[in-house]
């Protein structure tokens, strides 16, 4: 638990990869800020892995870097020609949408 300015405590965000049997999962829950991604990074490495599909429907916020890393995900996949399955909770489908509507509909 991480406290807010205002007093609240919340719990901090999580990026990890995970082995599942529906193939390789990018799961991001909570409060994904640039600390998170920063930490995974430093684990897994800059180049996007490999992934089936982004679980993010546990996400309450995503930091810029966040965003970064998914779309960076998404991208690499499609270049790839592999689809991947992505679930949002309503703040990611929110800078989703912007981010492609931003970049010319990605």
């Amino acid at each position: 638990m991480t406290t807010r300015p205002d007093g609240l405590r919340y719990a901090r965000g999580v990026v990890r990869l995970l082995n599942t049997a529906d193939g390789r999962v990018l799961c991001l829950a909570g409060a994904v800020d640039a600390a998170v991604v920063a930490s995974f990074l430093r684990h897994y490495g800059r180049e996007p892995a490999r992934i089936d599909a982004i679980d993010a429907g546990s996400v309450t916020t995503l930091s810029a870097p966040a965003l970064d890393l998914v779309l960076d995900h998404l991208d690499t996949a499609e270049r790839a020609g592999r689809p991947v399955r992505v679930r949002r909770s309503p703040a990611v489908e929110r800078l989703l949408a912007e981010a492609r509507s931003a970049d010319g509909g990605r």
